[in-house]
């Protein structure tokens, strides 16, 4: 009697067990319903946006455009500051290619604003994620082809201008490419040169600077954008030492004024390099850097970048 009464104690409480079992999973699958967990992955934070897929494989890739400070004219090297700043990248154990090196000897804010419609500029913009602009100075310095000879007595006579005879091989290679549309013509000469001429030209040219920015941004918007301050390479000429620097110094803060709207932009400043350094740094043609001077803008470049 006794073993037949403990049988059915514990056929009740394994029947109690059981069903307590049956309602746990049937409100477990009503909630799972309800509330469902999906994968474990996706109950957890996002994980941050991919690299650009110009950077995943780790190579900084770099495109140059602008004038003939981004082609490197004056370099008896032919570097310039961009294969300076490929080869300092380098040094500091990057990955860093070249894409392409679109500067034009002659190119002004119109030119370059024009020249961004083509199909393979944009091309090579989007193999890119570092951009290096170099834009305005022969908007500012109108003529600057010439003026190269200029200091060599033909247009502006000082000491030491009156002393030399021959053309500069730099200016004949910036105007050996020829005056196409949006370049400067090198017609007018240092005379020219003077305070209310060179802020005139500012106003338009900035706007111009601005749609060109913003363009790149456009075609590229992963790419970090780098762009060359302007210098003034007429400093030691006492006649275009205050109009040189006055127009420098507006350029240099109207294009800070743009690029610090935009957290992929940065402005590389080079005025302070050449400032009273213009013997060291400057090529024969007096306008573009020599070696040591695209030396010095590649260095800062570098840092920039890094």
């Amino acid at each position: 009697m006794n073993d037949s009464k403990w049988t059915w104690r514990a056929v009740s409480l394994i029947s109690i067990a059981a069903t307590i079992l049956l309602l746990g999973g049937f409100v477990y699958a009503v909630k799972d319903i309800l509330y469902p967990r999906g994968e474990a992955l996706l109950t957890t934070l996002p994980q941050e946006t991919a690299a650009p897929a110009a950077a995943a494989d780790g190579v900084i890739k770099i495109v140059a455009l602008g004038d003939s400070l981004a082609k490197g004219t004056g370099d008896n090297e032919g570097s310039g500051f961009v294969k300076r700043t490929i080869d300092g990248l380098t040094a500091k154990g990057n990955k860093a290619n070249l894409v392409g090196n679109l500067g034009i000897n002659g190119m002004t804010t119109a030119g370059l604003q024009s020249r961004l419609q083509q199909e393979g500029v944009k091309y090579a913009l989007r193999q890119s994620n570092v951009i290096l602009v170099s834009i305005g100075g022969n908007d500012l310095f109108r003529g600057s082809d010439l003026l190269g000879s200029s200091r060599k007595g033909q247009q502006i006579a000082t000491p030491e201008t009156e002393n030399t005879g021959s053309g500069s091989a730099g200016a004949s290679a910036s105007s050996g490419s020829g005056v196409g549309e949006g370049m400067t013509e090198g017609a007018e000469g240092a005379e020219d040169l003077t305070p209310e001429s060179l802020l005139a030209a500012l106003p338009e040219a900035a706007k111009r600077l601005n749609t060109i920015l913003e363009r790149i941004a456009e075609i590229n918007p992963e790419a970090q954008i780098f762009y060359m301050g302007l210098y003034n390479p007429f400093g030691d000429i006492p006649e275009l030492l205050v109009p040189g620097n006055q127009a420098v110094t507006a350029w240099n803060n109207a294009a800070m004024d743009i690029i610090n709207k935009h957290s992929n932009m940065t402005l590389v400043p080079t005025f302070d390099l050449f400032n009273r350094h213009l013997d060291k740094y400057l090529s024969s043609d007096h306008f573009h850097p020599n070696g040591d001077g695209y030396q010095r803008m590649s260095e800062r470049i570098v840092q920039a970048v890094q």
